[in-house]
């Protein structure tokens, strides 16, 4: 049994693969095994990565039709047989020490998960790379449930700079969707393991650049408009099954939900916007006219943003429009068109008191 079971899905990266499996190959920790899953690639992919399991008996691979991201990771945590379950993006970078890092802080805290920061990382027009900052405000170093600090589950989903048990991913049948595609699947699957997790560790160290000039990433195709409401559903599948877990985290979901909602609203082309807005907006609709919604979990702007959402579109529609642009005046204005003094007040008091 190798100590971890690194999970790399590849489907079309000849111009970042290699010096991703570089990254992996240079490990501190030599103890794992490469499941890289080629999922139909049409490019040079597969001809790179036949040097290396040429040359590295650690390396494997999987080849198969494309069916997706989902249905790739599927398989290789099917065919996984490490301790621990890690998973490295094919166009991201590891650190040297980083499987060595998660690994022995979750041997050290009887952790079944280790989460670490990551770097924001560009290779165009020059190299630079930007502290992400996941574990700020969490509590470091020590084993935790992330059920107890929800922040967890509002930070960006990024499963790549972790380290799972195998065996608490089996146990509690957490895997991820198989829509078509690669499209956000890694949130259903992040959620999944805050809410069944009983013993996580967080780290301040950045163990990966995460690459955001891929301009073949899912984040950068608008032509995914209901993607993130797939992975929504089956968040709302999985607490189904598990009714007691549906009761701490429902609220909690659809906050996050509410996020999410907005960023992908935001990041569509205006011509696609109309038909997110009416899913969105009625899916919000439902879930208050059920209960699943918990405003206390909104802060006052989100709160704003919600009821504008419901009860007066318009107003919505216009008040996004400069969501990316605003700056401090533009965000005052905002407020202002949203709920007047009152909730710039609120928006005030609410920030003073998160600064404390």
């Amino acid at each position: 049994m190798p100590k971890v079971s690194v999970l790399i899905p590849i489907y079309n990266v000849e111009r970042y693969i290699e010096a991703s499996l570089d990254s992996l190959r240079a490990q501190t920790l030599g103890d794992f095994e490469a499941i890289c899953v080629n999922d139909g690639s049409t490019d040079g992919s597969r001809a790179i990565l036949q040097r290396y399991l040429d040359e590295d008996a650690r390396f494997r691979v999987i080849d198969k039709e494309n069916s997706g991201y989902g249905a790739s990771m599927n398989r290789a945590l099917a065919e996984a047989t490490g301790e621990y379950v890690a998973i490295l993006e094919p166009d991201d970078l590891y650190e040297p020490g980083a499987l060595e890092l998660l690994v022995g802080a979750a041997d050290a805290a009887g952790a079944q998960v280790a989460k670490a920061d990551f770097w924001l990382y560009w290779s165009t027009p020059q190299e630079r790379r930007e502290r992400f900052g996941f574990t700020e405000g969490l509590p470091q170093g020590e084993a935790v449930r992330p059920q107890d600090h929800l922040r967890a589950f509002y930070r960006k989903p990024s499963i790549w700079s972790a380290a799972y048990r195998r065996d608490f991913l089996d146990a509690n049948g957490i895997r991820f969707t198989e829509t078509p595609g690669a499209s956000f699947q890694d949130a259903a699957f992040n959620f999944k393991v805050w809410a069944m997790a009983e013993r996580v560790v967080f780290l301040p160290d950045a163990v990966l650049s995460y690459r955001q000039d891929n301009e073949q990433s899912s984040v950068n195709s608008p032509a995914k408009v209901f993607c993130v409401c797939d992975e929504y559903d089956e968040m709302e599948r999985f607490l189904a099954e598990r009714p007691e877990r549906r009761a701490a985290l429902e609220g909690v979901k659809e906050r996050m939900k509410f996020d999410t909602y907005l960023w992908n609203y935001d990041r569509l082309a205006p011509e696609l916007r109309e038909r997110f807005f009416e899913r969105a907006s009625a899916e919000f609709r439902d879930d208050m006219a059920r209960g699943d919604v918990d405003l206390a979990l909104f802060e006052p702007w989100a709160e704003a943003d919600l009821r504008a959402m419901l009860e007066s579109p318009e107003l919505f529609v216009r008040c996004r429009a400069d969501a990316g642009t605003r700056g401090k005046l533009g965000a005052f204005r905002h407020y202002w068109r949203m709920g007047g003094l009152p909730l710039v007040m609120k928006v005030l008091r609410a920030k003073r008191e998160a600064r404390r």
